[in-house]
C-alpha cells in the first residue's frame, strides 16, 4: 500500500488510500464488538498494575540487601506473610534479629537460625521509610488489581463456558483465559486456520528465504498482551508434571 518513493507527501498518499479501498485491494480490519474492546481495556490495564506490583516488590527486596536483611536468602519469596510480619517489626523500631526470626510462620520456623543470621543487618530509620511507602503502594495495587480482577469476571459471566473450556487447557489459568478472551474475542470465524490465529497472536515462526536459502527469523510480530500470555501459559505448561507439554 505504500506509494512510490519520491511522491510521498500527505496529500498523494490520502488519494491512493482512498483508490485502493476503492478497488477492494485491501482487505478491511477485524474490529471486535464493543463489549470485547471494554473488556480489553479492563484486562490491559490489571496487566500494567501487576508490572508495576512486581517492580515494587523488586524494590522492597533491593531495599532490604541494602540494608543486610538477607531473607531472599533463606525465604521462597520477598513477599509473604512472614517477612511482611517481620519488615513491619523493622519499621516499628524493632531490630533485635532473635526477635524478629520468632515471627516466622509455618515452614519458615525450621529455618529460624538461619533467619537469625539473615536478619542481622543493619536496617536504618531511612530504609524504614521508604519500605513504609513502598509496602503501602503494594496494599493500594492489591486493591486496585483486585477490583479490576471483579469487575473483568463479571463482564466475562455471559463466556463462563468459554473460560471454563479455556481453562482445561493444560497451562491455562483464569486470568489468562480473561486474558484470551479479551485480546481474541469469541468469534473464530475470523481466522481461516488456527495458523493464522498463531500468526496474528505472534507467537507462529517467521520465515526469510533469499537466493533459495532459509534463515531462522525467529516470530513473526503480534499482539503483545496476547503473546504475553500465552507464552506464560506456554512455560507453566512445561512445568506440569506428566503432561504432553512437560514431555515435549
Amino acid at each position: 500500500m505504500q506509494n512510490v518513493p519520491g511522491r510521498k507527501t500527505d496529500l498523494s498518499d490520502a488519494e491512493w488510500l482512498a483508490d485502493v479501498a476503492a478497488h477492494g485491494m485491501a482487505r478491511p480490519s477485524s474490529v471486535p464488538p464493543p463489549e470485547i474492546r471494554e473488556l480489553r481495556e479492563l484486562t490491559r490495564y490489571r496487566k500494567t498494575q501487576v508490572d508495576v506490583w512486581n517492580q515494587q516488590i523488586q524494590r522492597l527486596e533491593k531495599l532490604l540487601q541494602d540494608a543486610g536483611i538477607k531473607l531472599s536468602s533463606v525465604a521462597s519469596g520477598v513477599w509473604s506473610k512472614s517477612v511482611r510480619e517481620m519488615t513491619e517489626a523493622m519499621i516499628s523500631g524493632e531490630r533485635d534479629s532473635v526477635v524478629l526470626a520468632q515471627m516466622a510462620k509455618s515452614r519458615m520456623r525450621s529455618e529460624i537460625p538461619e533467619l537469625e543470621e539473615a536478619l542481622s543487618g543493619h536496617f536504618g530509620d531511612h530504609h524504614a521509610v521508604v519500605c513504609r511507602k513502598v509496602i503501602d503502594h503494594i496494599d493500594h495495587l492489591d486493591a486496585a488489581i483486585a477490583e479490576l480482577t471483579s469487575e473483568i469476571t463479571r463482564r466475562l459471566v455471559p463466556f463462563e463456558a468459554t473460560v471454563t473450556l479455556l481453562c482445561s487447557i493444560t497451562g491455562v489459568s483464569q486470568l489468562t483465559a480473561q486474558v484470551m478472551i479479551a485480546e481474541m474475542g469469541v468469534d473464530m470465524s475470523r481466522f481461516p486456520t488456527p495458523g493464522h490465529l498463531a500468526a496474528w497472536a505472534g507467537v507462529a515462526p517467521a520465515s526469510y528465504e533469499s537466493a533459495g536459502k532459509r534463515r531462522p527469523a525467529g516470530t513473526r510480530k503480534g499482539g503483545t498482551w496476547l503473546r504475553r500470555a500465552l507464552i506464560e501459559s506456554a512455560k507453566a505448561a512445561g512445568r506440569t508434571k506428566g503432561s504432553y507439554f512437560s514431555a515435549q
